[in-house]
């Protein structure tokens, strides 16, 4: 071979080796570049993922929804609860909670992880904080009153609350931080706004109630109660009586100082409310009659204070029976403003009783007719 074609040969070997190697660097960026799509790819779907299982939205929204016994994620999904059921689905059986899910009425926000909603399905409709239900217990009200009232917001069976609270021995483990009256619970129900599930035992409800009136009486002022020189059961009957006769704060006091004024004299309390009470309902108007019910809460019949309370005593009646008023005042009548005429004497109080009928005839425009007795208190 020449010289000439020897050269030319190795620079064709050296051309084919360039190429090669040319189209080895290129193999190798297009796999580079097919890697990272398909890593790029990866996490893109990692993230839409990860996605799913988080809450639907940041906003709460209570919403109602019907969780069948099966397919319960789309049923939540479509509900608008979660993003996706194959995410939900996939949740509760990593989790073995597949099998323990309740079927039924639920309300349900979007913000919910998927461990709450899966929570809430464990235990079952009606535990949901949207599915509380709010309900008020005024001061004066009866245990009656009460179950009546929880009874109509769907809390309890106000049955069930009724007896529990006239039999309190039968199902209550007595622990409430002050001593278990002998009686029915009457007055210890303490009157507040209450949060309750639907449906809430009999003896849950209780718990609550006399758990706050522990709360919110006994423990902040057990000073008071201990230097009162009465039981706490006489302290709360006294409470509620005054809560039944007062309209005003101001009178709270002074009526607690009649009150401590006749039961030091050994008079009759002669209260009115002690009436309604005994007679099991109230009316409009009490009769001579009504004054003779055979009932040891009869005040009229009876000296001393009832057996115990006749109503849940509100905290301004309570303060007012832990420090009654010093005053000489044995008689007080109500006016039709709210108010009362205070006296010393049954003759002033005769004129007061008076002065108070021609009051209300005059708001009214009806004289009252004798023998009757209007539902103010006129002791």
């Amino acid at each position: 071979m020449s010289e000439p074609e020897a050269t030319r040969s190795e620079a064709e070997e050296r051309g084919n080796r360039l190429r090669q190697l040319e189209a080895r660097a290129a193999r190798r960026r297009r796999a580079a570049v097919v890697g990272l799509a398909a890593f790029a790819c990866a996490v893109v779907a990692a993230g839409i993922g990860v996605s799913l299982f988080l809450p639907r939205a940041s906003r709460h929204r209570a919403i109602k929804v019907l969780v069948p016994s099966s397919r319960e994620g789309a049923a939540l999904e479509h509900g608008g609860i979660i993003r996706s059921s194959m995410a939900f689905n996939i949740y509760t059986h990593w989790h073995r909670e597949a099998g323990a899910l309740k079927p039924g009425h639920y309300t349900l926000s979007p913000t919910m992880t998927l461990a709450q909603i899966v929570r809430q399905l464990r235990l079952g409709p009606g535990h949901s904080p949207d599915d509380m239900v709010h309900v008020a217990v005024p001061e004066g009200f009866t245990m009656r009153q009460i179950a009546a009232r929880l009874e109509r917001a769907g809390i309890t069976d106000g049955t069930a609350f009724l007896q529990m609270a006239l039999n309190p021995d039968r199902r209550l483990a007595w622990d409430y931080g002050f001593p278990r009256p002998a009686g029915p619970l009457e007055g210890y129900l303490y009157p507040d706004t209450y949060e309750f599930f639907p449906n809430t035992p009999a003896e849950k409800v209780l718990d609550v109630m006399l758990l706050n009136f522990c709360r919110r009486f006994c423990r902040p002022y057990q000073h008071q109660i201990s230097a009162r020189g009465r039981s706490l059961h006489q302290i709360v009957t006294i409470a509620s009586l005054i809560e039944r006769e007062a309209k005003l704060d101001e009178d709270r006091p002074r009526i607690a100082g009649v009150l401590e004024n006749r039961l030091t004299k050994g008079m009759k309390l002669e209260i009115d409310a002690t009436i309604q009470y005994a007679l099991g309902h109230h009316k409009q108007r009490l009769y001579n009659k009504d004054l003779l019910v055979d009932s040891q809460y009869n005040t009229y019949r009876h000296e001393g204070l009832p057996p115990g309370p006749i109503a849940s005593p509100g905290e301004r009646s309570l303060r007012a029976a832990l420090a009654p008023e010093k005053n000489d005042y044995f008689y007080y009548v109500a006016r039709p403003n709210g108010t009362h005429y205070f006296t010393r004497t049954a003759r002033e109080h005769e004129l007061a009783v008076r002065l108070a009928r021609s009051e209300r005839a005059a708001v009214s425009g009806v004289q009252e007719i004798s023998g009757r007795k209007p539902y103010e208190p006129t002791n």
